[in-house]
């Protein structure tokens, strides 16, 4: 049962907050690389743009993976390059 201060507790396990399940929650679905506009939706924000500014620094991978899924679309698979590898864009 919660608390009245919204947090669980069970056993040697430290206190946990509703908020902190639900950032939880928002933080592993954005890993996951579950689209921006559905965490949005999920959380109950009013726009994307909050949920963004909000979640995205917690995993800096995913703006690495997102850069990597825009370089395969640019380059064809003799011009990819390693994981987290910086490209030069000029020929």
């Amino acid at each position: 049962m919660p608390s009245a201060h919204g947090q669980f507790s069970a056993g040697a396990l430290p206190p946990i907050r509703l908020h902190d399940l639900r950032h939880g929650a928002a933080s592993l679905m954005l890993a996951a690389g579950v689209e921006m506009k559905v965490v949005q939706e999920t959380l109950g924000h009013t726009s994307s743009a909050f949920t963004a500014d909000t979640y995205t620094s917690v995993y800096p991978q995913v703006a690495t993976a997102a850069a990597e899924k825009t370089a395969a679309l640019l380059f064809d698979e003799e011009h990819q390059t390693e994981p987290g590898k910086l490209i030069s864009l000029r020929s």
